[in-house]
């Protein structure tokens, strides 16, 4: 077979195809990265948010449109699967197989046979963990599903319950990214600080650190999606004692007015998640830290909107993601009264923003002067496009430095910050 594959969504289902891509080219296909070249096209949705399930919708619709022109045999797989099989069946007869969460080595043996219809309980770990390409970083996904009973989230309706991978097996993959030249490994999972729980009795995110920082290699780390609740000090510890870590904490608060974190189901309230965020910032002074809010969350007033904007000035986050809140069937949020109209919803997401863009200059300036570690990835130009430890691929900003002589890519390299550039900073080669 000729395949291409579409990803859409979390950094998660990157990690899953890239394992999908390397099984099928071992089993004799070939990968290929246009419609015209393809015999086969597989779509891995998302349907986290209202906004990926339309680009998904969207997708797919291309993807028949297209299929008028060439024949192909066309699958869709994953949340979007998982979560609506039946109206999509019934809806768009033109697909030719849907497959719900599965994991990428039985993905793989239902193309081969040409499987139509393959919806069971999600899949969402395996031990099989080859790659098939190797860049300067790459996602290495931990465990998946969740536990957790936040009102506003439909992850375990279609991921099923929190499933952690083994120490051994996270080990062995890391080991052979890190031998393939791989220089960041990013820890992904629905919740990282529940890693473990189901397999060791506890969490075990710093005992996975320990490990993961003891291999051997010239990398780093950087760990994704910690949740602030269950955020402590053993974790912090970690961060601390660890020399590959970074020094990156991305903690999705969702709000800072206590009545609205109750209403979402949350178990700190603003005064301990300010509280975390200085103890972050005591121990690790260079610390990033990343975080999410939601706007228009049902039964937001005015007041508890002024109160987020106090709380994220005061927080001062060096990364924020901001959305529009919107109703997932089967969550308690969507029961919930006191909607909040949507444009009013974007006006405060806009309000969100135009602060967060004023802090993030605030924050990103007290780098200024410093020397920082960072990863040089590409060549521009007239610089070199980087990463620091403040900087998560795709989300967050970049380093421009300025061109000193020929580097060897990817590399790190140590460098003198000179200024600030909006979310991004420039500096020089020391």
């Amino acid at each position: 077979m000729k395949i291409g594959i579409k990803v859409l969504g979390c950094p998660k289902n990157e990690a899953d195809c890239d394992v999908l891509e390397a099984i099928l080219r071992s089993r004799g296909h070939e990968i290929v990265y246009s419609v015209d070249a393809a015999d086969t096209i597989v779509i891995d949705t998302c349907c986290f948010i209202e906004e990926a399930k339309r680009e998904s919708i969207d997708e797919i619709l291309d993807f028949i449109e297209y299929k008028k022109k060439k024949s192909f045999f066309l699958c869709v797989k994953g949340c979007l699967v998982q979560r609506y099989a039946p109206q999509l069946v019934e809806e768009l007869p033109e697909v030719d197989a849907w497959y719900g969460v599965l994991s990428p080595q039985r993905l793989a043996e239902a193309l081969e046979k040409r499987v139509r219809f393959l919806v069971e309980q999600p899949e969402t770990v395996y031990e099989c963990a080859p790659r098939s390409r190797f860049n300067s970083y790459a996602y290495v996904k931990i465990a998946d599903g969740c536990d957790r009973n936040c009102t506003f989230c439909a992850i375990p309706v279609f991921k099923g319950r929190f499933r952690s991978r083994s120490i051994e097996s996270i080990e062995a993959e890391v080991r052979e990214l890190v031998r393939n030249g791989v220089k960041e490994l990013v820890l992904v999972a629905q919740d990282t600080t529940a890693y473990g729980i189901d397999l060791y009795g506890k969490p075990s995110l710093p005992k996975l650190l320990r490990v993961l920082d003891s291999v051997e290699g010239e990398f780093r780390l950087r760990i994704m999606y910690m949740h602030p609740d269950h955020f402590d000090e053993e974790i912090l510890s970690s961060f601390c004692n660890a020399r590959k870590v970074l020094h990156y904490f991305d903690l999705p608060v969702q709000h800072g007015s206590d009545e609205v974190l109750a209403r979402m189901g949350r178990v700190k309230k603003s005064d301990q998640l300010l509280e975390m965020i200085f103890s972050i910032r005591k121990a690790l002074p260079d610390a990033a830290i990343r975080s999410s809010v939601i706007v228009g969350f049902p039964g937001e007033k005015e007041k508890n909107f002024e109160e987020l904007l106090e709380f994220l000035k005061v927080a001062k986050f060096e990364r924020l993601g901001c959305f529009v809140y919107s109703d997932e069937e089967g969550t308690p949020a969507s029961e919930l009264q006191g909607k909040v109209d949507e444009e009013i919803a974007k006006e405060r997401m806009e309000e969100v923003l135009s602060l967060q863009a004023e802090l993030a200059r605030e924050s990103l300036s007290r780098f200024v002067g410093e020397k920082l570690q960072v990863l040089v990835e590409k060549e521009a130009k007239n610089h070199y496009i980087a990463r620091s430890h403040l900087d998560a691929p795709e989300v967050d900003g970049i380093v421009k430095v300025r061109k000193n002589g020929k580097l060897n890519l990817p590399s790190f390299q140590l460098v003198r910050i000179l200024d600030t550039d909006g979310f991004d900073l420039r500096g020089v080669l020391v």
